[in-house]
């Protein structure tokens, strides 16, 4: 089988693993789909494939079909190799793993390798725990009021409407459009900040691809350039921003999306090794795939990137 039908499968599992006592909360979902959603090797239409058993439980039958079918992949070597790379992926996706989760996870490791019958049981602990650490990380996060889930979901959107309210500020351009505008201003804010220093060049260029692609008034792409580069930290949840910058674009979108984040990366004079590997890197995060990066990445003038 290919290897993303058995990344697929997996996840199934993994997703039937954690329905498996009949109760996954509002909260739980989404942290399933952080993780998940970051699982390598996954297209954008396998994962509109999985969200079909996210979203609502996964009952004994299914659940003994998907196990039956991850079984069968595991059987060489090979795979067996891949499916416990995806597993350690998921495991460590928020924070350290505590000495009684390694445990379960190297049950799991021996169950996988032996194809046993206890597989299902031991995956339900490990996605439950990775779940409950990933839910508690999120409801850490300050401010759980009226626009919690915008906070959570889209911190660069959250900080706009704070500062459109704050300072009563018009701003006619529709709801959705504005929560676009938060996410892809969060990512090209990564990109310049990636070198911990942002340049005048680089805030610019911020600025030129909002009022060029979304075809913001001057002083409302300045808004929400300031904003993005200001609310950007090694803090800020990348996962949730990727995933839900992927489900607010078509896959045109995103591939267009790439030319923005290069041009960001060359306002400085080029673009350095590192720029280049984080936008590989949100690439791959936005399931794009690594050919589509290369003809972005070969569009900017040799003179002009590192590599």
């Amino acid at each position: 089988m290919a290897k993303s039908n058995m990344i697929l499968t997996l996840a199934k599992v993994l997703v039937a693993a954690a329905w498996a006592d009949g109760v996954v909360s509002h909260q739980e979902i989404n942290s399933l789909k952080d993780l998940l959603f970051h699982l390598p090797g996954l297209t954008g239409r396998e994962w509109a494939n999985l969200e079909m058993y996210i979203e609502s439980p996964v009952g004994e039958a299914e659940r003994d079909r998907l196990v039956n079918q991850l079984v069968e992949l595991i059987s060489s070597t090979s795979d067996s190799v891949l499916a416990l790379h995806a597993l350690d992926e998921l495991v460590a996706a928020d924070g350290a793993i505590g000495d009684q989760e390694r445990q379960v996870i190297e049950e799991v490791k021996r169950q996988i390798h032996s194809a046993g019958v206890g597989l299902l049981g031991q995956l339900s602990r490990v996605v439950k725990s990775s779940v409950g650490r990933r839910s508690e990380a999120l409801s850490a996060a300050p401010n759980r009021e009226e626009y919690f889930e915008d906070f959570i979901k889209n911190k660069v959107y959250y900080r706009l409407r704070q500062r459109l309210a704050d300072e009563g500020r018009p701003f006619e351009i529709p709801e959705s459009s504005l929560r676009k505008l938060g996410l892809a201003g969060g990512l090209m804010a990564r990109v310049a900040e990636v070198d911990r220093e942002v340049t005048g060049g680089e805030t610019n260029a911020m600025i030129e691809a909002l009022h060029r692609s979304w075809d913001l008034k001057q002083e409302e792409a300045v808004f929400v350039a300031e904003v993005a580069l200001a609310e950007v930290t090694p803090e800020m949840d990348y996962y949730r921003l990727t995933r839900e910058f992927f489900t607010t674009t078509d896959e045109a979108e995103r591939v267009r999306f790439l030319d923005v984040l290069f041009s960001v990366a060359v306002a400085d004079g080029s673009a350095s090794n590192a720029e280049i590997e984080e936008i590989r890197a949100i690439a791959l995060a936005l399931k794009l795939t690594h050919q589509q990066f290369i003809q972005a990445k070969v569009r900017v003038p040799r003179e002009l990137r590192e590599t």
